[in-house]
């Protein structure tokens, strides 16, 4: 079977359809940490950490589905990809899925006793499995930006350099706080559209400070790298983007700017990082006035902003190597066939819509302010 579509063209489609889900997931999981990591700061007696912890509890399952997606994505489609970063990364990834592990306990458990200390206890889970998680998903992709230490053997076996703590260099640290700062203040918009009173005006405060910061942190790093500090990399030559995955065919050189070239040679790249800053800032200053459902929407584009500007600065590149940048893993030499492309975007098309309409219905059905009368008459409630 020849799929309709070349080889070239599906690759550069999967590469985008992993940025939507990256995007997504950052989107939606995103408000869901934020509130995590605001809830000792906005809510000061149990009725209102009940109110905070509610404004997500009926989504914040429904949200990871969208990670499920992304991991799931990876591994077909860049199976290089997928067992590189998830054997070199092991244990940052482990720091991730702890907080993940803790979560939906700390959820479930927290209603069981009304007893302060154990309230007390499980609250610190979930502020752990926001903050946790939101500034590790940011220091992974400042390593990624800069390349990581790994190479192929001639049989393809991915041989990694480097330590855990490595990774805690000073971009990467950068990278995580910008990802820490603007998933608060994502979660802070999402408080002030679901609550009223003490708990919204303290959200509103947050909320304008956390995405200042994301802006400020987020224009330092741009500077990084637009100034060399940060370098990238460039393929050289023996490259074919329709060619099969053979990662150590090519050649690939360092340099300092290289990061910056893609947005050199395509201008309208600029509305990436355009949107990143201008999202973060107006949404740091919608939310302070209590326009919570534009802020939203403005910090979620923001968002989007930020992960584009980096994809976008690095393609082709996924995942680059900065000990041996010729075994550096591109959308061209590491994607699945041609045709297990194929056969994953008829499923895309078939799914995904199923369901961005069930999510929607979801979002609908639970519209409108958490409050402690609904709270307290309801059994299902945390």
């Amino acid at each position: 079977m020849t799929p309709p579509i070349d080889y070239e063209t599906m690759k550069l489609i999967w590469w985008l359809l992993l940025g939507v889900l990256l995007i997504g997931y950052a989107v939606t999981d995103g408000f869901d940490m934020g509130v995590g990591a605001l809830l000792p700061y906005v809510g000061r007696t149990d009725e209102e950490r009940r109110l905070v912890i509610n404004s997500v509890g009926p989504v914040w399952e429904g949200n990871q589905v969208w990670l499920v997606l992304g991991i799931g994505a990876i591994f077909a489609a860049w199976p290089a990809v997928y067992g590189t970063a998830f054997s070199g990364f092991y244990t940052a990834m482990f720091f991730i899925l702890v907080p993940f592990i803790i979560r939906p306990v700390s959820f479930v458990y927290r209603s069981k006793n009304p007893n302060t200390s154990w309230r007390n206890f499980w609250d610190w889970g979930l502020f752990i499995s926001g903050v946790v998680p939101a500034f590790m998903f940011g220091l992974l992709m400042g390593n990624i930006l800069q390349g990581f230490p790994f190479h192929f053997t001639v049989d393809m076996r991915a041989v990694f350099g480097g330590s855990f703590f490595e990774l805690f260099n000073p971009f990467a640290l950068l990278a995580g706080m910008i990802s820490l700062a603007m998933t608060v203040q994502h979660g802070a918009a999402w408080l002030v559209v679901k609550t009223d009173g003490a708990v919204q005006c303290r959200s509103k405060r947050l909320g304008m400070l956390a995405g200042l910061l994301a802006t400020a942190l987020f224009l330092f790093a741009g500077l990084a790298v637009w100034s060399g500090w940060v370098g990238g990399y460039i393929i050289k030559s023996g490259i074919d983007p329709n060619g099969p995955a053979i990662p150590l065919a090519k050649t690939v050189i360092r340099s300092a700017h290289a990061w910056t070239d893609n947005f050199g040679k395509y201008p309208l790249m600029w509305i990436a990082p355009l949107t990143g800053v201008l999202g973060l800032f107006f949404a740091a200053i919608l939310v302070r006035f209590g326009k919570g459902k534009l802020s939203l929407f403005v910090s979620g584009l923001g968002i989007a902003g930020v992960i584009s500007t980096q994809g976008l600065a690095m393609f082709p590149f996924i995942l680059p190597s900065s000990s041996y940048p010729g075994s550096s893993l591109t959308v061209w030499d590491s994607s699945s066939s041609h045709l297990t492309l194929f056969i994953m975007l008829i499923a895309t098309i078939i799914f995904m819509p199923l369901i961005l309409i069930y999510t929607s219905w979801v979002y609908y059905i639970i519209r409108g302010k958490v409050n402690l009368e609904t709270l307290l008459g309801s059994k299902e409630s945390y």
